[in-house]
């Protein structure tokens, strides 16, 4: 027969361990914010996070701490600590009382012995009703003054030294009451044991507390707090204890430096994880075809043919041909030996015609991409882009440049981490595009394209070696010399043939003004959309790319 025994969860059970692949989701989604790996895993140490599939939120160190001082004052709001060493100081006084009658028996009223007893019994008195100058304020002090004292009664001396055992417990109260008794203003008065209780669980949560805030996540036993902590408290603790263990130990995370560093099986699923959230809206309605029929290299379909007709390429299936003549020739003559082949026999293999595309994203990293839930929806497009492309196309070439007041390329590993540059305010379009170029330059293909990401006009530019930043004239002004300078980058990279499609963040004037000027130039698209949209209109425009190919 079996037998289930249920116990209450303390922490070391483990009845389910951190799942890696939805914490790195939840990584992933502090990382499009521009964090870090390690500023990322602080903030969800701190701030806790959602996992998909559990029926719990993970908190974070901040609402731990917040529970720890919610059951600190249930504690104070329950109890009261006024009288606690009351039952301590019955029984010392019990233990006096019969000690003084084993000296008076032994020793008479007025020996030296006697009054020896009396002045150090006299310490027991509280301070203001007789007690000598210097005397015992607190239980302790009383029982202290007589650790040296030889008990003529025997009994009462084995009582006193259980006294002396528990003295270090009494001072800890005693302490505990003098610092923090008057906080404790409920109905229910605590005896010694329960007032011990109240000291001890509240040191122990104020222990935890401070690992908690200094990151100390190593000395904490979940099994010792079981008694102190919520459920899902003391879950959240183990899972934001093991958080960083978990994704090393499932090759998401390595140490480089003592810091945390994506590997590249992280950023191979963050990159699913991204394409998944900007491309899913596409699936019901666009097959995500990647192919033309204009030219580009064929491969054949292993399983489909059809039948030859002047001016096909002479890929013959031989098999299918051979069959087709037998076919015929038992139809029109069946006594007859050998087979004739004629042209109706022919059967030619299918083929898909596939191109190659280069292609380069112009990620705005300005300051105020920062704004709105600019940057995270860019970052977001930049990573799945490159993830489609390195899974689906590998023989495309995608690149990323980034730009603010200057540019430069981002490669793969740096896309999650990447942020927008702090206190960059300028926007030079024109170095982008200028890098954008020499990239198409050393990767030629029969199509590339720019897809420029960006929610402001260009305010600097470079004039020969020499970089200029150049604010707009005026509210609402553009940056004339900024403008031109870009603009006649714009007319270099389209005679080379490439086109350039601008995804506009913000629909300020002086931006639309200058990218219509872009496309008229250029004959690229632009379209104005809110960062929530950003991903579907990049990737049908890259789709929509690769099946209509410039000539």
């Amino acid at each position: 027969m079996k037998v289930w025994r249920y116990s209450r969860w303390d922490g070391t059970q483990q009845p389910f361990s951190l799942d890696a692949k939805q914490a790195l989701d939840a990584l992933a989604d502090l990382l499009m914010e521009g964090l870090g790996a390690e500023e990322a895993l602080a903030w969800m140490q701190r701030a806790g996070f959602e996992l998909a599939g559990l029926d719990m939120r993970v908190m974070g160190v901040e609402e731990l701490l917040e529970e720890l001082r919610q059951r600190v004052r249930e504690l104070e709001q329950r109890y009261r600590l006024d009288g606690a060493t009351d039952a301590l100081r019955r029984r010392l006084d019990e233990i006096l009382a019969r000690e003084e009658r084993a000296q008076r028996e032994r020793h008479g009223y007025e020996s030296r012995r006697m009054n020896d007893f009396l002045d150090r019994r006299d310490a027991l008195r509280p301070a203001g009703e007789g007690a000598e100058e210097g005397g015992a304020r607190e239980l302790s002090d009383a029982i202290e003054r007589f650790r040296d004292w030889d008990f003529a009664d025997a009994a009462a001396g084995e009582d006193f030294r259980a006294l002396l055992d528990e003295l270090d417990r009494l001072r800890a109260l005693e302490r505990f009451a003098r610092e923090r008794g008057a906080r404790f203003r409920g109905g229910e008065r605590a005896d010694y044991e329960t007032a011990q209780g109240i000291r001890e669980q509240i040191e122990a949560l104020e222990r935890l507390a401070r690992d908690l805030a200094a990151g100390r996540f190593e000395p904490i036993d979940p099994a010792e707090l079981a008694e102190l902590l919520s459920e899902n408290a003391l879950r959240s603790l183990v899972l934001i204890r093991d958080l960083r263990a978990s994704l090393e130990r499932a090759g998401f995370l390595r140490d480089r430096d003592g810091a945390p560093e994506l590997t590249p099986r992280a950023i191979r699923r963050i990159g699913a994880q991204a394409l998944a959230t900007v491309y899913g809206a596409l699936r019901k309605g666009r097959p995500g075809a990647h192919e033309t029929v204009q030219q580009g290299i064929a491969s054949a379909r292993p399983d489909e043919t059809r039948p030859w007709q002047f001016g096909d390429a002479f890929d013959v299936d031989v098999l299918k041909s051979l069959l087709n003549a037998v076919k015929r020739r038992a139809a029109s003559a069946p006594a007859s030996n050998g087979i004739s082949w004629t042209e109706a026999d022919l059967e030619v293999r299918e083929k898909d015609f596939h191109t190659q595309c280069t292609s380069v994203l112009l990620l705005d990293m300005s300051w105020s991409m920062s704004w709105a839930g600019r940057f995270p929806a860019a970052k977001r497009v930049a990573i799945a882009l490159d993830h489609l492309i390195r899974t689906r196309w590998p023989r495309d070439h995608f690149f990323v440049v980034g730009f603010s007041t200057r540019a430069r390329e981002l490669r793969v590993q740096e896309l999650p981490e990447a942020s927008w540059d702090m206190g960059e305010p300028f926007t030079n379009l024109q170095e982008g595009l200028m890098l954008a170029e020499r990239l198409i330059a050393r990767h030629p293909s029969p199509s590339a394209q720019v897809l420029v990401i960006t929610d402001g006009q260009p305010t600097a530019y470079f004039r020969g070696r020499e970089l200029h930043v150049e604010w707009p004239m005026g509210f609402g002004g553009v940056s004339p010399h900024a403008a031109a300078e870009t603009l006649k980058q714009v007319r270099r990279i389209t005679r080379r043939g490439v086109t350039i499609n601008t995804f506009m963040l913000d629909a300020a004037p002086e931006l639309v003004s200058f990218v219509e000027q872009m496309t008229r130039i250029n004959k690229g698209r632009a379209l104005y959309t809110q960062p929530s949209q950003l991903g579907s209109y990049v990737m049908v425009d890259y789709l929509a790319h690769k099946r209509t190919l410039r000539k």
